[in-house]
């Protein structure tokens, strides 16, 4: 038996097949059945309750265009020992601040635009600490594919300050650190950040 996150993989697999040939398909029998592919994806998703399902539909059908997994950044800033988080108003949880990454902008651009949005500090992205697949390491469902890349950055000015999406914000050492939002950011992943920060050498993490 698959277990949830095997299942999940699959679902999206399947949703980026028929996201993929919807955008190439010529004619009316091959759009029907990556219609279909999509619907059996958004059951996978959902579970067996119409609802949940109609909704999945209908955050697939907004996808176009050849699939390709989505980009999370977060940033890793440090002061005094302590790794700057914010905490979030849909679930509560405390992440590393970020968000995906915009059109028209580098990931790094986008790391520093996101600590400054969520947290109110300015920093600056200096080193590349890990590129993660958000489908291996525990995170809470996700319907779409999406890479985490994770920003050392230097704290370079600004004053805590919460936002529309954050309500509040604060510097934690490792061994002090609040109930984090999984599925934005999870135990391990805070502590290989830790670990990098204290070794300048240490290389970037993928998968």
């Amino acid at each position: 038996m698959r277990t949830p996150l095997a299942w999940l993989a699959v679902a999206q697999r399947i949703q980026a097949i028929s996201q993929t040939g919807l955008a190439f398909a010529a004619n009316e029998y091959d759009i029907g059945r990556y219609r279909e592919l999509s619907r059996i994806a958004a059951a996978m998703m959902a579970g067996p309750e119409p609802e949940p399902v109609a909704l999945a539909e209908g955050v697939f059908a907004l996808e176009r265009g050849y699939a390709t997994p989505k980009v999370d950044v977060r940033a890793a800033v440090c002061r005094e020992g302590g790794l700057l988080l914010v905490r979030e108003r849909d679930d509560g949880g405390w992440t590393l601040p970020g968000g995906w990454a915009d059109v028209g902008q580098s990931a790094a651009e986008c790391v520093e635009r996101e600590v400054r949005e969520e947290s109110g500090y300015l920093v600056k992205a200096v080193r590349l600490l890990a590129c993660w697949d958000r489908n291996r390491h525990g995170h809470t469902p996700h319907p779409f594919h999406v890479y985490k890349l994770v920003f050392q950055c230097e704290l370079v000015g600004g004053a805590p300050a919460a936002s529309e999406e954050t309500s509040d914000v604060g510097f934690f050492p490792e061994d002090r650190l609040p109930e984090l939002s999984r599925t934005r950011i999870v135990p391990e992943q805070i502590r290989f950040v830790f670990a990098a920060l204290r070794d300048p050498a240490m290389p970037p993490a993928f998968d």
